[in-house]
């Protein structure tokens, strides 16, 4: 398959431009998104290709917009909203939590609401408190919505193609910190990753670590640290948390005896809490020769310091000081 060397950012726009092309009813909107060309310049010339009709500009209303969007996807649009911050989906829980992942049940499963929310999150730009936070869980909690957490620029593309065509509401988590980030992507515009596929990004024998977004690249770094002093890591990576691919993980950890999970996200209530409760739950907790070992962020607002900031989340030293333990069982 022919690629092309993009950055995430690029990927983005990439996407989101093919999917228009294929699909008139396809639109962006958000604050920002046309002139400017989106507050971390992910919809950048979309405007002079497709126009304001479907570059549409918002108003500072969060409320108004996630509104805006459930209503037009109901109506048979397929609205991709630039949340920017993830922070701000605060003000659009209501729509998304009571209206748009309640739309198809409600209505004895045919009501579809086609919208893609678009979330920059995650910390290491120095955004502080209120414009760095990773709120996956949230969602993860709610039936009805698919959260999706790419950490790869093809993951990226594949996977925002795959929401944008998907009949449901979807959360899309973009890193901040790895908009820049650059890998190679496929170029066909039928390129699409399906929903509820994980993949193993490197495969080890001695320690599974499941991870997502922006720590995978973290966790592929120590992987090649202790590869040099004889320790093998599987790397799995979930990319969709609902749906999600347990067969992956659980297959995974019955083939090395142990597991470490990383996110950036608040450890308590953080997402892979549920992927130890599923492991925890299921005939792979007897291969288990170690306690589930969990690497997240801590427990406090987010710094906007940036040592204080670099030393709250997981850093390639801290997972593989965990590798270590887990490897020597202490």
């Amino acid at each position: 398959m022919e690629t092309k060397l993009m950055s995430v950012k690029e990927a983005i726009i990439t996407a989101m431009s093919e999917e228009m092309r294929r699909d008139e009813n396809v639109f962006l909107m958000g604050e920002d998104v046309g002139i400017f060309g989106g507050d971390f310049g992910t919809s950048v010339g979309m405007l002079e290709e497709f126009g304001e009709e479907r570059i549409k500009d918002t108003p500072i209303s969060e409320s108004a917009i996630s509104g805006t969007a459930i209503g037009a996807a109901m109506t048979g649009l397929r609205p991709i909203v630039d949340v920017t911050f993830m922070d701000f989906i605060v003000y659009m829980m209501d729509n998304i939590v009571n209206q748009a992942a309640k739309t198809r049940y409600m209505f004895g499963g045919k009501g579809q609401v086609p919208v893609t929310f678009r979330c920059a999150a995650g910390s290491g730009v120095g955004s502080a408190a209120q414009h760095s936070q990773s709120l996956e869980a949230w969602f993860t909690h709610i039936p009805g919505v698919k959260v999706i957490a790419p950490g790869t620029p093809a993951d990226v593309k594949g996977l925002l193609k795959s929401a944008i065509r998907d009949n449901n509401p979807v959360i899309f988590l973009e890193y901040k910190a790895q908009y820049n980030m650059k890998g190679e992507v496929p170029t066909d515009p039928e390129f699409i990753i399906p929903l509820g596929k994980g993949e193993i990004k490197k495969e080890g024998k001695d320690i599974t670590i499941v991870t997502y977004g922006r720590m995978l690249e973290r966790v592929m770094k120590a992987a090649e640290i202790v590869e040099k002093e004889g320790i093998s890591i599987e790397v799995v990576d979930p990319r969709t948390l609902i749906p999600l691919d347990k067969e992956i993980i659980l297959d995974s950890v019955k083939k090395t005896g142990r597991v470490i999970l990383v996110n950036d996200a608040h450890k308590t209530s953080g997402f892979i809490g549920e992927i130890s409760a599923i492991i925890s739950e299921s005939d792979a907790f007897d291969y288990l020769d170690h306690p589930i070992v969990r690497l997240a962020g801590e427990d406090v607002p987010i710094p906007y310091n940036h040592t204080l900031e670099t030393a709250m989340i997981p850093s390639v030293e801290k997972i593989v000081e965990a590798i270590r333990k887990v490897k020597n069982k202490q």
